[in-house]
């Protein structure tokens, strides 16, 4: 099930790269071209403000890293061009075996798929995904994974798994950079205990998802409050987040 160590070593360069949504509410306002930012530029601003991006972003540079290493791999995606869209990388070992790589779900480690992956059908697996068990049931397109969460709730995805060409991804990237929804989010992975955990900001409430419940945060009033809450499970600079969530605040107020 664990991809070997060459795949992995370009997967963990990422272990501290949120998934989120406010450097493309901050960045859009600094440009009147393209928004979706090349690779040079994200590596740039990751290096300046200590940013990452949403999936189509951190999908662009998982890519380039894999590619990099001489790692075989492609974009894949579902509802593209729509406000669901979702992108994802597939990680090609060796021996041809394929491996699914989600950062923008904030997945673990990457997960094999391939047709020899059927003795795991229905069998739950743990230290995949924050907080939560995941089965697979792989096919020659596509893959649905269930999530079993602590508190009981179980819920559905479905991937399709064909190579979607760059071209295309890059076009479904700019379409999602475009799409500004009024609620801030992020998510990042987090140490907790022993376990890898999931923090999440959404519309001004935070939370950890934990295999033993969710932890809700204190609420916070302040955008100042909430910069510092941000900073210390990011790093991210304290400006940024200053401005990406004025913006926020601005859009929700309908300015």
């Amino acid at each position: 099930m664990n991809a070997p160590d060459y795949i992995l070593s370009v997967w963990r360069k990422f272990d501290k790269f949120p998934m989120e949504t406010l450097t493309k509410a901050w960045f859009s306002q600094r440009t009147i071209h393209k928004k979706q930012r090349d690779l040079s530029l994200m590596k740039e601003h990751r290096i300046q403000y200590g940013i990452s991006g949403n999936c189509f972003d951190l999908a662009i540079w998982l890519l380039g890293e894999f590619r990099q290493a001489g790692i075989e791999s492609y974009p894949i995606g579902h509802n593209l061009k729509t406000e669901k869209a979702h992108g994802a990388v597939i990680a090609v070992d060796e021996q041809g075996d394929r491996y699914l790589c989600d950062l923008g779900d904030q997945w673990i480690n990457p997960i094999l798929i391939d047709s020899q992956n059927d003795r795991f059908s229905g069998e739950k697996l743990a230290g995949f995904f924050p907080a939560v068990d995941v089965e697979i049931m792989p096919n020659k397109f596509s893959l649905e994974v269930t999530y079993y969460r602590p508190n009981g709730k179980i819920s559905r995805q479905s991937y399709d798994t064909r190579p979607i060409d760059l071209d295309l991804f890059m076009d479904a990237a700019e379409f999602s950079q475009i799409q500004i929804r009024p609620k801030p989010l992020l998510e990042v992975r987090t140490p907790y205990k022993s376990e890898t955990a999931h923090w999440e900001f959404y519309n001004w409430e935070s939370f950890l998802s934990t295999t033993e419940g969710l932890v809700p945060d204190q609420s916070l009033e302040t955008t100042e409050a909430w910069v510092e809450r941000i900073h210390s499970k990011t790093g991210y600079d304290k400006q940024f987040l200053i401005e990406a969530l004025n913006f926020y605040k601005e859009l929700q107020r309908g300015g």
